[in-house]
């Protein structure tokens, strides 16, 4: 995947925070995609190994609406940025894409597990990816970075707005009654209302979105066979599943 807006990697966290702070004006929020053309969504999600020296980042690529698998895509790389909140994105997406690079299939949309202009400068790894792919990114997180919210009633699709500073930097999203909700947010090329909308369509029995679950696998090394059966008979491996429930 060819990047739109490179940069250097080798930043200080101070430098980090200036080049975030500069690219933020560059994000857009309203939606600059051909939602009708949606025929692939894909689930990013980054873990570590070697005690946190390595960085392993996953990609997974489902039919849409379908929501069977296509192709995935792991890439390891040295982790180069210490661990600071809120740069995350700096530690993560040269790895992430490293996976990008890889894929075969070129996702339509991309969502990426972590926040998008859910983040104290409103840049966080969701709007990172989707700036330098110049693709659709949405966040989607599974905890709260910033800001303050109202109650969210217990019931599928419903959601309140998530505030910082007296702006709308997200939606608190509720997608199973009785579970945590998740923290939705703009990355790049999509409004607040079409992120929630196609979370809740990737979205089925469970608390995350299919394409957060089977990222998630991927990241935490399910074994080969596993993955290679799943995108065989394009559908989620099911001891898979009923283990990653308890979880999510």
């Amino acid at each position: 995947m060819e990047l739109f807006h490179a940069h250097d990697w080798n930043l200080t966290p101070q430098e980090a925070i200036a080049l975030q702070q500069r690219l933020r004006q560059e994000i857009v929020t309203v939606d600059r995609f051909g939602a009708d053309i949606v025929q692939t969504v894909a689930g990013i999600d980054v873990g570590f190994e070697d005690e946190g020296t390595t960085t392993r980042a996953a990609i997974s690529i489902l039919k849409f609406p379908e929501l069977t698998l296509v192709e995935q895509s792991v890439a390891r790389l040295p982790t180069s940025f210490p661990y600071v909140p809120g740069l995350l994105s700096f530690r993560e997406v040269p790895a992430v894409l490293e996976a990008l690079a890889n894929l075969t299939v070129l996702p339509d949309l991309l969502l990426c597990d972590g926040q998008g202009t859910a983040h104290p400068r409103r840049f966080g790894i969701a709007c990172h990816i989707g700036l330098l792919t110049n693709r659709p990114a949405v966040g989607v997180g599974k905890s709260r970075l910033v800001g303050t919210h109202l109650d969210v009633p217990n019931e599928r699709g419903a959601w309140v707005p998530l505030m910082h500073h007296g702006e709308t930097i997200g939606a608190v999203l509720q997608t199973r009654p009785g579970t945590k909700p998740l923290y939705i947010s703009p990355g790049h090329r999509v409004s607040l209302e079409t992120a929630v909308d196609y979370v809740m369509r990737c979205t089925t029995k469970y608390r995350l979105p299919e394409t957060t679950r089977y990222a998630h696998k991927l990241a935490s090394q399910t074994p080969a066979a596993e993955i290679a059966q799943a995108i065989a008979v394009g559908q989620p491996d099911q001891n898979s599943t009923e283990q990653l429930q308890l979880k999510f």
